[in-house]
């Protein structure tokens, strides 16, 4: 297993992106190709890496690098050497199994298009992430990828959505919702509409729609909406965690007595912030691309990048490319109308 990490992109590159890379290898069975500046990179790698870990850490150099504000179509033209751009390279020609990388999300969904192309039958790619709940983690889909949608792309999302979390997360036959204003079968506008008359009639495990508050209860596993949509509910979700501790933290300080409670209930404590962490879940899948493309939070940390890392190499454990392949929309199994 060959995975090409983007060593450049992202808040903390390039110390924390080798640091996971070194974790990884350290724990699992894997080569990572660290792709980007070599005279940053070689230092890193000597100073934190075994000579064991060492030689399943492999430096491909690339001496660009895509910035967070660049436009994305016009990095791309420009740079070709930029390390995102050789990393999904590596993917398009074999040399490495899938592409991880914490740098412009923009630019890695356009590397991926350009690079790897389309899935057959899939008409747009949708970033999937994981929800952290009470009940385990919970796939929203799409958070970014685009920003409306046809009843047809949200089925697609639905069945890719339902597949990656069988094969990748082991949930048999996930429980699929459509996000919506209303659980009932009439609420919402055209697209919702549409999109509940096809998931429906196809052969996915669908429940019928479900409101903001459903995603944090055991009823869905799979939770389908457009990247407008759920690039809100995901950055609404993380900055309501952060409120809270932020309001608990607060409260502990006005009280002798909470901070005595606080000590100890710690061990939970800790136990609920690994729970809500997203680093335990490492990065996002951009499905529908043709091979495996994991976009990694852009304040990824050494743990994130370990965990994206896994979950790339479990992607390609899994074949989820080919599971999509063989049941896209158009085979025959599954209907998709406009």
């Amino acid at each position: 297993m060959r995975i090409a990490l983007d060593a450049m992109g992202g808040d903390h590159a390039p110390d924390e992106i080798v640091k996971g890379a070194i974790q990884a290898v350290a724990e699992v069975d894997m080569t990572v190709l660290l792709v980007g500046k070599r005279d940053l990179l070689e230092p890193l790698v000597n100073q934190a890496a075994s000579s064991k870990v060492r030689e399943r850490v492999v430096i491909v150099a690339a001496s660009e690098v895509i910035a967070m504000d660049e436009s994305p179509a016009t990095a791309l033209r420009r740079k070709k050497d930029a390390s995102i751009v050789v990393a999904t390279r590596l993917v398009k020609e074999g040399e490495a199994d899938a592409v991880v990388s914490a740098g412009s999300t923009g630019a890695q969904m356009a590397s991926s298009l350009l690079g790897l192309g389309r899935i057959t039958g899939i008409d747009r790619p949708a970033i999937a992430t994981i929800i952290p709940t009470p009940h385990g983690g919970k796939l929203l889909l799409d958070v970014g990828a685009n920003s409306e949608a046809k009843p047809k792309n949200l089925l697609q999302f639905a069945l890719m959505g339902s597949i990656y979390m069988e094969r990748v997360m082991g949930i048999k036959k996930p429980r699929v919702g459509l996000l919506n204003i209303g659980e009932e079968a009439t609420k919402g506008n055209e697209v919702a509409l549409g999109a509940y008359a096809l998931l429906q009639e196809n052969p996915i495990n669908f429940i019928g729609n479900v409101e903001g508050r459903d995603i944090f209860g055991s009823s869905v596993d799979v939770i389908v909406c457009d990247g407008f949509v759920g690039n809100i509910v995901l950055k609404f979700g993380e900055g309501l965690v952060s409120a809270l501790y932020s309001m608990v933290k607060e409260e502990l300080k006005n009280s002798r007595l909470a901070q005595v409670g606080a000590f100890m209930a710690t061990p939970a404590l800790r136990g609920m912030a690994k729970r809500l962490d997203y680093a335990e879940y490492g990065g996002a899948p951009l499905l529908g691309v043709n091979g495996v493309s994991i976009i990694c939070h852009g304040s990824s940390k050494a743990k994130a990048i370990k965990n994206a890392l896994q979950v790339a190499r479990q992607s390609v454990d899994q074949k989820i490319i080919s599971a999509i392949q063989q049941n896209i929309p158009g085979k025959g199994s599954v209907r998709n109308d406009d």
